[in-house]
């Protein structure tokens, strides 16, 4: 039989009788409104913060994308949605789309499957075990302009040590610049290496979490390490896995510095715009030339639309696996 049975349930203090002192019943009502509202007013700060730089700018993006506003000249008329109507147009804004989801398939498909297994690999006991997950964060919290330089040293069309490599074996030189293809795979290969063992971290959290006693019972039964892998970790840190192609799409859609250190600096995006992301076409059109801020505004409004269709996608496949682990 249950302990609880018998158990008189807490009950709430009595308010003071009419008759009670000035102060009690000061204190009592104080004492109500204490619990009642002081939850509101801690949380408030937050939507304070986040309803002034994120809701606003959210909201105000919109209302500026209704107008033909030029930041130069100040002028700003009404034009509705004639600024999505010419985006649709655009073929500059789908080869920056194009683009985009290009880089974003290369850096993000190999990211997650190498961090994967790097995470697999640090959750073993091993010598140094500490130090290599200490390592695998260095390169994230390396400046992300000086990241990009280097890189764009490295992959360099004369004198870099890519192309340097390949003529020690035989092999002609690559415009890593001029090929778009190219270029992408320069860019991925940046993401990769910024990216990598962030990833690998929040892998190897999941893991640390999974019952050993799991991989006991399923060593007695002869399972091999291998086969541990693929039919205990993965489906056991599946949440975790959608978590993070959640946050690389977000990212992968929002990619700016990279490709433009990679480009010197110019959000061209190179001579035909070859890698030329959404966000550097953007900043093109809203800050540079004649500053087309309403037109601008549409395309960052549409890349928001984007990223949130996105992230739903994936919200709805980290609750059906959820779901699917609870059963």
């Amino acid at each position: 039989m249950s302990s609880t049975v018998g158990a008189v349930p807490p009950t709430r203090a009595a308010s003071p009788p009419p008759s009670a002192p000035l102060h009690r019943r000061r204190s009592y009502r104080l004492g109500r409104w204490d619990l009642k509202y002081s939850p509101y007013l801690y949380v408030t700060p937050f939507f304070v913060l986040f309803g002034v730089f994120g809701l606003f700018p959210v909201l105000y993006t919109v209302y500026v994308s209704l107008f033909d506003y030029e930041l130069l000249s100040g002028t700003k008329e009404y034009a509705g949605l004639e600024n999505y109507r010419l985006l649709m147009q655009d073929a500059q804004f789908w080869n920056a789309a194009y683009n985009t989801l290009g880089i974003f398939l290369l850096s993000t498909v190999p990211q997650l499957i190498v961090a994967l297994m790097l995470a697999n690999l640090l959750n073993r006991q091993m010598r140094a075990r500490t130090l290599l997950r200490m390592g695998v964060v260095i390169p994230n919290i390396t400046s992300v302009a000086a990241v990009g330089i280097i890189f764009a040293l490295i992959f360099a069309d004369r004198y870099g040590l890519i192309n340097w490599l390949l003529g020690t074996v035989g092999f002609d030189p690559i415009a890593w610049r001029d090929n778009r293809f190219a270029s992408w795979f320069a860019i991925a290969f940046m993401v990769d290496w910024r990216w990598t063992g962030y990833n690998a971290l929040i892998y190897l959290g999941a893991m640390q979490a999974i019952p050993k006693d799991l991989y006991e019972s399923a060593s007695l039964d002869g399972a091999s390490t291998w086969r541990q892998f693929w039919t205990i970790t993965v489906p056991l840190i599946r949440p975790t896995i959608l978590f993070t192609v959640i946050i690389s799409t977000i990212g992968g859609f929002q990619i700016f510095t990279e490709p433009l250190m990679y480009g010197n600096g110019l959000v061209r995006g190179g001579v035909d715009h070859q890698f030329q992301t959404l966000a550097m076409y953007i900043y093109e059109k809203t800050f540079t030339g004649n500053s087309e801020y309403g037109y601008g505004a549409a395309m960052s409004w549409l890349l928001f639309m984007m990223i949130i269709i996105f992230a739903l996608i994936n919200f709805v496949l980290v609750r059906r696996s959820v779901k699917g682990d609870k059963k």
